[in-house]
This record gives C-alpha cells, structure tokens and sequence, in this order.
C-alpha cells in the first residue's frame, strides 16, 4: 500500500442510522472484518479510520460513524462527533435501511451534507429483503443519487466502489512549490537539525516539498543552516527558491541576496492547505492587540512539548516582546476549537500538516464565523523577526493582501 499520510488522502464518512449496515459496508467495500458487527444497535461509538486504496481512483480514507439516532446523554456526545468527521469529510456515503422510509434525522442530514455542499452518495443496503418504493421516491424528489447493495449477499458492491471513483472529487491541484519551478530550477532547502526534529527524518512539509520539487524535475539541494553559505557559494548560478524553517527567517535571510527570493516551509504550507491571503490579513490584529486581550495558539495534533516548544512557549513570548503587552495566551491540542472561541482576539494557527485541506478550511470558516482573525506559525513569526514582506514576496496574492493593509 502507498505510504500517503492520512493528511494528504481524501476522507470518505460512513453515516447514517443505528444498524443500517454502515460497518458491514465498510468492511465489504475494505474487503476485511475490521469494524465490529453486531444487531445491537449502537455498536459504533467513536469514529473508526481505516486507510486503504480505493482503485483505480488512489489512497483514501474510509471512516465509520455512530448513528446518527443515538440516544442518551452519551448518544447526543457521539452524534456531535459525528457530525464534526462530517464537516470535515471530503465525501460522504449515507446508508439506509431498504425496508424504511427517511427518518427526520436522514432528512435532516441530507439538508445537512448540501449546505456544507460535500458530495454525497446514499446506498440503500439490504436489497436482499426488497425495496420500500417510497423511499426511492423520496430520495428522487431531494434529488439524491443512490446505489443499492447487499452487505449480506455481496450484490452492488463492485459496482459501488466504480460509482465512488466516478463521484469523488478531483483534487483541486492546489500547489505547494511546484508552479515557482520549472525543469532543472535549484531550489534550496534550508533544515535546521535541532530537538524539535522527528530523529532520523524530516517533517512532512519538508519531505513534500522535495517531492513536488522533483516531480516537476527540479534540482533539489538541502543543507542546515550553518551550511547554507557554503552551499550557495557552490552553485554556478543562483538558486530560484530558498525556503527555511520559520525559525531560522532571520539567519538565513543574512545569508540569501535580496534578488534570490526566500520563504518558510510553513508559509507554503499556509498557501497549500489554509488561506495565505487570510493569514496575511491578520497580521493587522498583532499590532492592535491590547492588555487583557486573549490570544489562542492552535494546534492541530497531539505531541511531546520540547523544554522551548515553539506553541507553548516561544509564540507566546515573541507575541509578548512583539506587542509589549499583558496577553492571556491559552495553548489548546486536537482538532477541536474551545467553544468560547469568539472571546479571543486573534487565532494563531499550527501549520495544519498532519490535517487534510478540507479540515484546516473548516477551522479557517469558524474564525471567521466568530469575527476572529487568524495567522499561521509561519506567517506570524516571519511578521514579528521583521522578514515580511520579504518572506512574501514569491506569492502574488499574499502581497497584494499585504499591500491592501497599508
């Protein structure tokens, strides 16, 4: 199987009601009993994933959900995780039940999966027992398209997963350095070692961004910091691109000539998953924060903070010297804001590598919702080391943003 991170493959969610068949479907469709089955209903509870290739379309991920009929105090929780994983799916599968009609909460999903405009299939399982002819009637008048299988019998199947490929969205393409580079184009990658780094490897926007470099056939030179003036000093002609971690902006812009244009990995991945624009428009909120004002710093994954762990502590501080005031900066881990989030004055945003494109959008809209602005890590110290615009200036669109401030 391909070795795609879950962050770069497309989230296919199961839903529906209690006993409908969600997890015989992804086991059938998986060709494995990975998800428990039981005629008790509810045996679902938190989101199952399972990784796998769905050909000839690629690598994606099957997530399965707890119906959305849960009952009880710990059934409403569940259906709240639910339709969290739904909002950040990038398709859906609805299953029903052959021998009912829609439920208040299947017509309520539906209306549900449109307003968030996420395509979506309904699969009418257990075909063996026949159909109910007036769900296929409502179904026809939501404009729903469906497919029925038995999960029992194996019938439709085969010819769902050739309708899934057909109905997934194509990826949207959004580059993450290839359009700065063309065939033979040096592009130098500047990669401090230091106790942050995963030993033995790079971190995930450094690794993508050496293989969309080389995928459009560009030369790739990756040196540390300390090495980087000795590694421009060797190439007969200057580079098209340096690109630095965040952390290291001020050091290696001494070292880079202006005319040789300079980003970070983290201002990338700003433009390939988030909303550079955005980021730079909330730049403005730094300079007019005040004593008291609450700053969240963001990140999306669970991890072992380091003795100067860059969201707990060093945001935090360089916010502080930055701004020269008394801020209450709260620090929160997971995929889930706080649910005070409109009491802060501005969001300050991990990178998003280890989420899909869909979720950091979905976490971008909720800033917005509330009337919060928010940066990314990249674009945030970058700001406050004095490296913007310069860090900017390969990205049209984040200085035009940059720009419109002034």
């Amino acid at each position: 199987m391909s070795k795609v991170a879950q962050a770069e493959r497309i989230h296919i969610t199961f839903v529906g009601q209690r006993n409908v068949g969600k997890s015989s479907l992804m086991n059938k469709i998986i060709g494995q009993d990975l998800v428990i089955v039981s005629e008790t209903p509810g045996t679902t509870t938190d989101p199952v994933r399972k990784a796998m290739e769905l050909l000839p379309f690629g690598p994606v991920v099957l997530i399965d959900t707890a119906g959305i009929d849960d009952v009880g105090e710990l059934g409403e929780k569940r259906i709240s995780r639910t339709v969290k994983v739904i909002s950040e799916s990038d398709f859906a599968l609805l299953v029903l039940d052959s021998q009912a009609k829609l439920s208040e909460q299947e017509r309520n999903l539906i209306e549900h999966l449109k307003q968030l405009e996420i395509p979506f299939l309904a699969v009418i399982n257990k075909s063996e027992l026949g159909i109910n002819y007036e769900l296929v009637a409502e179904l026809n008048s939501f404009e729903v398209q469906f497919h029925s299988v038995s999960c029992l019998t194996g019938e439709g199947i085969h010819e769902l997963k050739e309708k899934i490929v057909r109905l997934l969205p194509s990826d949207e393409d959004i580059p993450l350095v290839g359009d700065l580079l063309k065939q033979h184009d040096v592009i130098v990658l500047v990669v401090p070692i230091d106790l942050g780094a995963p030993k033995g490897r790079l971190i995930m926007p450094q690794v993508n961004t050496i293989r969309e470099s080389l995928d459009v056939d560009a030369i790739v030179v990756v040196a540390k910091d300390k090495e980087l003036r000795a590694a421009l000093s060797k190439l007969a002609q200057p580079p098209k691109l340096v690109v630095t971690d965040s952390q290291a902006i001020m050091r290696v812009a001494a070292d880079v000539p202006d005319e040789i244009p300079l980003t970070t990995f983290s201002i990338l991945m700003a433009r390939y998953k988030g909303d550079l624009p955005e980021y730079v428009r909330g730049l403005k909120r730094i300079e007019e924060l005040q004593s008291g004002d609450k700053v969240l710093v963001a990140e999306a994954c669970s991890h072992h903070a380091q003795e100067d762990d860059i969201g707990k502590v060093k945001i935090p501080r360089w916010l502080r010297l930055h701004t020269k005031k008394d801020l209450t900066i709260d620090v929160v881990n997971g995929h889930d804001y706080p649910e005070n989030l409109s009491e802060y004055k501005l969001i300050v945003h991990c990178g998003g590598c280890m989420l899909t494109r869909k979720m950091m959008q979905q976490r971008i809209k909720q800033a917005k919702f509330v009337g919060v602005p928010i940066v990314n890590y990249g674009v945030a110290i970058s700001y406050m080391h004095g490296a913007v615009p310069r860090a900017l200036e390969p990205f049209d669109e984040a200085i035009s943003a940059w720009n419109g401030m002034k």
